[in-house]
C-alpha cells in the first residue's frame, strides 16, 4: 500500500440527500478508482467527489480501495461512548411543556438521543435551550435543507449581539448534536469555523485569604464546605455529590465519584478537615449526601456559592471570590510549595495535562528566581 496515498470520508447533504463525501490529493490512481464507483459526481461546494450515501456503496468503497490507498475514516464514525453511570437524566420536562404560539419545539428525537445517551440534566437544559434558539430563527425552514450557509449566518447574528466565545461554541456544540449524532452524520459541518479559544489565568487568592475566609464562614457546616473545596481542590458539583463514605478517613483521601468526563478519582483530605467533618457529622447527621438541604434533599449550587461568597465579603477581601477559585489556589499553592505538576493532575482530575500547565503561569516560584531589570 502506497502510504502517501489517502482519501477521507465525509457525511454530506446534497438536494436533500445523503451523500458519501470522499476528499483526497490530486492523484490519477484515485481519480481512476473513483470513476469505477456507482454514479460519483464532484461537489464544487465542498471540492470533494461524492456518491449516495448507502450500506452497499460504503463497502464498495472499501472494496476498492482496499490495499490500495488508505481510507480515512475518522470524519465518518463516531465512536464516543456513552455515559454508563446509573444516572436519571429526566427530560420529562421538556417534554411535558405546553405549547406556545409561534415557537418552535425541540424534536422529539433530539430529547430521545440526550435521554440514551445519559447526559447530565444541566448538559440537556442547555443543548434544548441552545437548539431552540437556533430552530426558532429558522422558523420557515425544514431542519434537514438548512446548510454551512444558514448556519454561519445564525452564528454572524450571535456575534453582532455580541455574545460570549463560550455563548457561541454552546450554540454550536447543540447544532452539531443534532445533525451529527441524532440524525447519524458525524462531522457533517466540519467547515463551521470556532470562535478562537481564549486563554485567561486561573484567579488565585493567597493562603492568608484562604485562612481569614475559613474563620469568617458562619458554622460548623459552612467551614467544612470551604475546606474541602480549598483543601481537597473540589469543583462546586464534586461537593454536592459527596457522600458520606466517599470521606476516607483511614487512607485520609476524598472519593470523587462521576466528575467532569465521568470520572472517578482520589483527591486529598486535610487532618483538619477530617476533625471539623467529624463535629459536623454528629451535629448535623447527614442521611445520605455529605452536604443536605431541609427534608434530606441535596445541597444547591446556589447555597455554596453564597457560603464562600459572603465569608470572603466578611474577611474584607475587595475582589469576588467562588468555589472554583478556592479550586485555583488549591492547585497553585501545592504547585508554589513544590509538589509535581503531574501529580497535581490526578488530584484535580484533568484529563490533559496541558490543563494542568496553566497553574505554571500564576504561581510564584516561577517568577521568583527571575532578576527584574530595574533591580
Amino acid at each position: 500500500m502506497n502510504e502517501m496515498k489517502s482519501i477521507t470520508l465525509y457525511h454530506l447533504m446534497i438536494d436533500d440527500r445523503k451523500m458519501i463525501g470522499i476528499k483526497f490529493l490530486p492523484d490519477r490512481l484515485i481519480q481512476n478508482l473513483i470513476k469505477g464507483l456507482p454514479n460519483p459526481k464532484w461537489s464544487d461546494k465542498y471540492n470533494m467527489a461524492y456518491i449516495p450515501n448507502t450500506k452497499a456503496n460504503l463497502g464498495i468503497i472499501f472494496n476498492t480501495f482496499k490495499g490500495v490507498v488508505w481510507i480515512n475514516y475518522n470524519r465518518f464514525f463516531t465512536n464516543r461512548p456513552v455515559h454508563t453511570k446509573n444516572y436519571t437524566v429526566d427530560v420529562a420536562w421538556f417534554r411535558n411543556r405546553k405549547p406556545i404560539p409561534d415557537y418552535r419545539f425541540c424534536p422529539e428525537e433530539y430529547l430521545l438521543k440526550l435521554e440514551l445517551k445519559r447526559y447530565s440534566f444541566s448538559t440537556v437544559k442547555t443543548y434544548v435551550s441552545f437548539f431552540e434558539i437556533f430552530i426558532n430563527y429558522y422558523k420557515e425552514k425544514e431542519l434537514h435543507t438548512i446548510d454551512e450557509s444558514d448556519i454561519r449566518a445564525f452564528l454572524q447574528c450571535l456575534i453582532r449581539k455580541k455574545v460570549s466565545n463560550s455563548y457561541l461554541n454552546q450554540a454550536i456544540n447543540s447544532i452539531k448534536f443534532y445533525y451529527e449524532v441524532v440524525l447519524g452524520m458525524p462531522n457533517r459541518f466540519y467547515e463551521i469555523e470556532r470562535p478562537r479559544k481564549e486563554s485567561k489565568l486561573p484567579k488565585v487568592i493567597s493562603k492568608e485569604d484562604i485562612i481569614a475566609i475559613i474563620e469568617n464562614t458562619n458554622n460548623l457546616k459552612h467551614r467544612c464546605i470551604v475546606k474541602l473545596l480549598y483543601g481537597s481542590g473540589l469543583r462546586r458539583s464534586e461537593l454536592l455529590n459527596l457522600k458520606i463514605n466517599d470521606i476516607d478517613s483511614t487512607r485520609m483521601l476524598v472519593r470523587v465519584e462521576g466528575s467532569k468526563g465521568n470520572k472517578d478519582r482520589y483527591t486529598l483530605l486535610s487532618k483538619s478537615t477530617l476533625d471539623d467533618l467529624r463535629l459536623y457529622y454528629k451535629e448535623w447527621k447527614p442521611q445520605e449526601y455529605l452536604f443536605e438541604g431541609r427534608k434530606a434533599s441535596k445541597y444547591t449550587a446556589e447555597s455554596v456559592l453564597n457560603i464562600v461568597k459572603k465569608a470572603a465579603e466578611k474577611a474584607g477581601i475587595r475582589n469576588t471570590v467562588t468555589p472554583h477559585i478556592l479550586r485555583h489556589s488549591f492547585a497553585t499553592h501545592l504547585l508554589e510549595s513544590g509538589t509535581d505538576l503531574r501529580q497535581i493532575q490526578v488530584l484535580l482530575g484533568h484529563g490533559s495535562s496541558k490543563t494542568t500547565e496553566i497553574y505554571t503561569h500564576v504561581a510564584t516560584n516561577t517568577f521568583k528566581n527571575i532578576k527584574n531589570p530595574l533591580d
